[in-house]
């Protein structure tokens, strides 16, 4: 059949597209110098920058420079990323990635939000392109991929720090190409949506955030504790100071100019990524005429819009362009097809609000303000954990919440042909799901349920409709109830000590069904593996480096989630629900086969099945960050996957290596206690610098395992007694 749609292939002059020339005008040059004089970076006994400035734009300024001394390249990374360019740098491999961001995000927009923005944020625009040009000024032997002068308006690309913020309607790149190219996409055929999860033994599943009442802690103060799980090294520690009232500490994800996670001397801020659903498909009834597509709407047929999509692909040492016509209903970007149907998204992936709204919370100095900054409701992708100075502790589900009729399921496509699927305006503040002063005296989230939050006091599911968030609950969020539901008198190191809880929750459920199956198992059967049986069944289910056990639970537990059914979409914070369903309805021999095969992998690969955890499961970090050697130095770590329900999570795999290597997990964790005097503690993954040269490339590394948290120098006097360096951008 002939394809429905048109792709245009533009092949160029055969030399490297984006080797352009790096120009900097003597007015640019002079801006910079100017700005440069107004900013001093003090770096720690750490390495950690505290940036001082004049005003908060020649903070952001400075702020950008030293991203850039310590990471150029993932702050280049996270913009090909957003701006939809990877494929200049990749090759065709990332086209359709690229597709649906430029489909969903439309830099046009970004400009014009730039341009109409006050003075006072464009100041903030300006001095982010600023410092890092600046910076690829100061450092011609710096080869960018791609981008060789930053833009003001890139910033309002990537707005709120999450690990991946845009809203894709589960739509995978891979059925957006089957739209866009015709391959598999044929009108009034039915193309099945991939599944969103499979769930693996190996796959991260989240973040914590816990806030503790006065009446909970040791000091009668507030406290925070701030446990992302993302990629390691995917966000830089940093204190800012400026003479406009900025003064905040926490983690800054590389390429933003705003802290994502962190407190200033009034109050913090932990986000979880939501399971909320903040954005919609709708089905559209399409037809052609006269060469044109109309779709149904109301019983009229409305043009289908259109816009020209321009990627430039890496070929070798040379580049082609390629434009794809791209179509838009009212609702959105067309980004696949269904049943016959166009799939249009309806969407806040990029806003000037969104990008607004993080930066006022990093300024916000109280609960009112925090809340105030949180009514621009342009948060798409967090949910928030809150505490502050004044004793206050709060949660909110999500930010931006649009109000929908409650007879459709809206974890489904939608009738695209009637206005009575249209959004009705949004949800504010404290209308989402949220926890303020809970009676219980504490709060956490742990990408679960919000329903379990804070005990008895955690908010009715029943007040709320069913869009705002599921129902569904994972071990981390077991285990944090367990933990902080009869806690008292807790200190800032027992704060720690609970975020560092290693308790594998998920074995409660797992183990009992191993050990029905080996009881029904034939004698034959039961002598083979009597001695694992016996070793998980003496096993306190908490994972140790020196731990035989560990070692079994995981790769058992690994093949035993890598057998459940793929989660459908809005399932994906059930993982309780779905184990146990699975536990039911499994064969009853099942998890003994399994047993069988993870022994049999530990055999195979070490000689042994007896196997401590440590010896296998390892830290290390290569000078190039990608290439993992056996023979190399490397450092033993008792902390496992937070799959497995244990609060700290250290994701590790085999890097075409036998033994595993962590490379998700854990990130920057800090814990706050807010009183008249912030005092907080910090740690991250490995070290602050990228350089393996450098003393601090690898000296947090053993506090980041065993949770022994540095001292926040958070005031200037105490960075003043740990200084290493002092300098002007």
């Amino acid at each position: 059949m002939k394809k429905l749609y048109t792709l245009f292939l533009l092949y160029t002059i055969s030399i490297n597209a984006t080797a352009q020339v790096r120009k900097f005008s003597t007015a640019e040059i002079g801006r910079y110098k100017q700005q440069a004089k107004s900013v001093t970076i003090i770096r720690d006994n750490y390495g950690v920058p505290h940036i001082y400035g004049s005003t908060d734009a020649s903070v952001v300024f400075g702020l950008m420079y030293t991203q850039c001394e310590d990471n150029f390249k993932g702050i280049e990374r996270n913009y090909l990323y957003q701006l939809g360019r990877q494929a200049e740098a990749d090759g065709e491999g990332k086209l359709f990635e690229d597709v649906q961001l430029q489909l969903i995000a439309d830099s046009a927009d970004a400009i014009k939000d730039y341009n109409q923005s006050s003075p006072y944020f464009k100041k903030l625009m300006d001095a982010f392109a600023d410092g890092i040009n600046y910076y690829l000024y100061k450092h011609p032997e710096v080869k960018p991929l791609v981008f060789t002068k930053f833009k003001p308006w890139y910033a309002l690309m990537f707005t709120d720090g999450s690990v991946a913020a845009t809203e894709t309607g589960d739509i995978s790149p891979r059925e957006t190409q089957a739209f866009y190219t015709g391959d598999t996409y044929k009108t009034g055929a039915t193309y099945q949506s991939q599944p969103l999860i499979k769930d693996t033994g190996e796959r991260e599943i989240g973040s914590n955030g816990f806030a503790i009442a006065p009446s909970r802690s040791a000091s009668g103060h507030a406290m925070l504790y701030i446990n992302p799980h993302v990629p390691f090294y995917f966000r830089s520690e940093v204190g800012l100071n400026s003479k406009e009232g900025l003064h905040a500490y926490g983690a800054v994800t590389w390429g933003q100019f705003f802290i994502y996670q962190g407190f200033n001397q009034h109050c913090g801020w932990m986000h979880t990524s939501s399971y909320a659903d903040v954005g919609d498909l709708y089905a559209e009834k399409v037809t052609k005429k006269d060469g044109k597509w109309f779709y149904e709407y109301d019983g009229k047929l409305k043009p289908v819009t259109t816009r020209q999509l321009k990627l430039n692909i890496k070929q070798g040492d040379a580049h082609v362009t390629r434009n794809i016509t791209a179509y838009y209903t009212h609702h959105g970007p067309v980004i696949a097809g269904k049943d016959g149907k166009w799939l249009a998204l309806k969407h806040n992936n990029r806003s000037y609000k969104a990008l607004l709204e993080s930066w006022q919370i990093t300024k916000a100095n109280s609960m009112a303000e925090y809340k105030r900054a949180m009514s621009l409701l342009s948060n798409t992708s967090n949910n928030t954990v809150y505490a502050d100075d004044k004793g206050n502790i709060a949660f909110w589900y999500g930010n931006f919440m649009p109000k929908r009729d409650v007879k459709f399921n809206w974890n489904q496509p939608v009738d695209g042909s009637t206005s009575a699927t249209e959004w009705k305006g949004l949800h504010d503040v404290d209308e989402i799901v949220h926890v303020y002063n809970p009676a219980t005296g504490y709060i956490q989230n742990c990408n679960s349920t919000p329903f379990t939050s804070s005990g008895v006091a955690s908010p009715d599911k029943k007040k709320y409709p069913a869009y705002m968030a599921p129902d569904g609950e994972n071990y981390r969020g077991i285990n944090a109830i367990n933990l902080l539901g009869n806690a008292k008198g807790i200190t800032l190191d027992g704060l720690i000590a609970k975020g560092y809880d290693k308790y594998l929750a998920a074995f409660d459920d797992l183990l009992p069904a191993l050990f029905t199956s080996y009881n029904n198992a034939p004698d034959s059967l039961k002598t083979q593996l009597a001695e694992p049986i016996a070793i998980l069944k003496a096993w306190d289910k908490r994972s140790s480096a020196t731990s035989i056990a560990t070692t079994l639970a995981v790769n058992w537990g690994a093949l035993m989630f890598g057998a459940m059914p793929a989660a459908q979409p809005g399932e994906g914070s059930y993982q309780v629900k779905r184990t146990r369903e699975m536990l039911q309805t499994q064969p009853a021999n099942k998890p003994l086969q399994i047993l069988g095969m993870a022994l049999q992998d530990l055999q195979t690969r070490f000689g042994t099945w007896k196997v401590q955890w440590g010896d296998i499961n390892r830290y290390q970090r290569p000078a190039d960050g990608v290439t993992f050697s056996d023979s190399e130095p490397s450092i033993p770590v008792g902390a496992t996957s937070s799959l497995f329900g244990q609060l700290p999570s250290y994701q590790s795999r085999t890097m075409q290596t036998n033994k595993r290597y962590g490379y998700s997990g854990n990130s920057f964790i800090a814990a706050i206690d807010f009183g008249p005097k912030v005092k907080a503690k910090t740690i991250i993954t490995g070290g602050q610098s990228f350089n393996a040269q450098s003393k601090h490339f690898t000296d947090q590394a053993e506090g980041y395992i065993n949770g022994k948290f540095k001292d926040v120098l958070f005031y200037k006097e105490d960075v003043l007694k740990h200084v290493e360096k002092s300098y002007h951008p």
